[in-house]
């Protein structure tokens, strides 16, 4: 692993503070997983991501389609040539894989959670010094944007992981001009990248775009030692990469399909008809980034838009330090290259550029720091304010706490709590399966008469995705597609019950009669 990813076990203090922060992100992340999300999906992605998990678990990336597939309704999963698989890449439903294996899936973006603040610590401490490190794990640690998201069964955790160890292991390697590179940092920023592309392949183009560019400018420019390394690197990562190609035709059958298209297929990256499902453009791409980014400008922070207010500062800090400009392009990159995706999302925040989040952290902490006079590292030297600029500190630091105190009392237990029950799932609702009374009837088929689709969604948490469960489920379809999956699965030997979300404590053999 390059330097900066581990170190001696003689850690200095700065590094013990930063641990320790490192393991309260952890701590609070895990506190958001089980009290805000109650460690169970709440929207598609997150049930398409726990359905992939449990299949992978098994050494399978595909299963054989479950009869009347449109009744066994699961999001986001394709059937197709009588095989069901999941639109979604493998790297992060293969890891979370090992949590379902080992029964601590509620743990595993916790842990992510704590690794990344970890990671931005190192990050920040590299390139602008212990004192910037440290600012920026903490801000992070307090960031709605980061809670949120590392509580939760998506992604993004993992690919933040990824991004800030590649950009980490880069740096260490190809950052400073007077040490040759090593090819320990090489081998692992290649590895690290070419997860990535397994991961969020997409997103993954976006973070490692300034570093190619800084990579062309090193076969330009560079010796001949630094553009073998530089060719190794891209080829490790091209080369673990390809074998997303492998799993879309394991899957499809064809490498170049897309899964995504097979579920909608205008779900593309590009621009014109047929990309998104009314076209897509640069006036819509610009829409998509202002609402976006105006949706979740409180949420890095929790700040409201005064979460911004450090950046010019941590610009203007930076000013001569080429690596931090390059760590600090991520997040505009990542964001970039996302306009060419047709939607915009910002229920968890801006989340499509969340794996860039040590990027704002990192340029905030500097601004500050600047602000403040505290020690950044810029060049060679390390400079300080002393004598009647004393004030400056002082200033600095009560601005700093008096919004991150404002977050914590306000913004962050109100954001926090409007996503407790998000879409009305709630784990109490699974609860009326688990009572002694309700065991007595398994194993059982039960037909979900819906009002909202969250009503047979939440209940998914119950059901695996062999259908081996105690409890299997399906959407209902109407009266003669119901019948026909009751005659299929009581031919099984379940018993098959209807089951009506606003009498929860009822199962019927036969289905409600309707009141006129």
């Amino acid at each position: 692993m390059p330097d900066d990813l581990i170190q001696s076990s003689s850690f200095s203090r700065a590094d013990k503070l930063g641990l320790l922060i490192s393991l309260l992100g952890l701590f609070f992340a895990y506190q958001v997983t089980m009290r805000v999300f109650e460690a169970m999906p709440h929207i598609e992605d997150e049930m398409a991501f726990v359905w992939e998990a449990q299949v992978i678990a098994e050494g399978n990336l595909t299963i054989d389609s479950p009869p009347h597939p449109k009744s066994f309704l699961v999001p986001f999963t394709i059937d197709q040539d009588g095989q069901r698989f999941g639109k979604y890449p493998i790297g992060w439903p293969a890891l979370l894989s090992f949590g379902i294996r080992l029964g601590l899936r509620e743990w595993v973006n916790p842990i992510l959670a704590g690794l990344a603040v970890w990671l931005t610590y190192r990050l920040g401490k590299r390139l602008l010094g212990e004192t910037v490190g440290l600012l920026a794990a903490g801000l992070t640690v307090v960031s709605p944007f980061f809670l949120m998201n590392s509580g939760s069964l998506l992604s993004h955790p993992f690919g933040l992981v990824l991004s800030a160890a590649f950009a980490l292991a880069w740096l260490d390697n190809f950052g400073d001009s007077t040490n040759p590179p090593r090819w320990l940092p090489t081998i692992t920023a290649g590895l690290l990248l070419g997860l990535f592309a397994l991961t969020r392949p997409y997103t993954a183009l976006g973070v490692a775009l300034p570093f190619g560019f800084h990579g062309l400018y090193l076969l330009a420019r560079g010796d001949k030692r630094t553009r073998q390394h530089i060719l190794a690197l891209g080829g490790i990562a091209v080369l673990l990469g390809a074998f997303h190609f492998v799993w879309q035709a394991a899957l499809t059958g064809d490498p170049f399909i897309n899964p995504y298209t097979l579920y909608w297929s205008y779900d593309r990256v590009g621009f014109g008809e047929g990309y998104g499902r009314h076209g897509h453009s640069l006036v819509l791409a610009g829409s998509n980034l202002y609402k976006t980014m105006r949706a979740g400008a409180g949420d890095l922070f929790g700040w409201g838009y005064f979460s911004w207010l450090f950046l010019p500062f941590g610009f203007w800090a930076i000013r001569r330090n080429k690596q931090a400009w390059l760590n600090a392009s991520v997040f505009f990159s990542t964001a970039l290259i996302h306009l060419a995706y047709w939607i915009g999302i910002s229920l968890f925040g801006p989340r499509y550029y969340y794996e860039g989040l040590y990027s704002l952290t990192i340029l905030t902490a500097a601004g500050i720091a600047w602000l403040a006079g505290w020690p950044i590292i810029i060049g060679e030297k390390w400079p300080r304010r002393e004598g009647k600029k004393k004030l400056r500190p002082l200033m600095a630091t009560a601005v700093v706490a008096l919004l991150s105190l404002g977050s914590l009392i306000f913004y962050i237990p109100m954001r926090l709590n409007n996503m407790h029950g998000l879409y009305s799932i709630e784990r109490s609702e699974l609860y009326h399966f688990l009572t002694p009374k309700a065991q007595e009837i398994t194993p059982a088929l039960i037909i979900v008469h819906h009002e909202h689709w969250e009503d047979y969604g939440g209940l998914l948490e119950l059901q695996d995705a062999y259908l081996e469960t105690p409890f299997i489920f399906v959407i209902s379809r109407g009266t003669a597609a119901n019948q026909e999956v009751a005659d299929t699965i009581s031919a099984t030997g379940r018993a098959v019950y209807h089951y009506y979300p606003d009498e929860p404590n009822k199962f019927y053999t036969n289905p409600r009669p309707i009141d006129y």
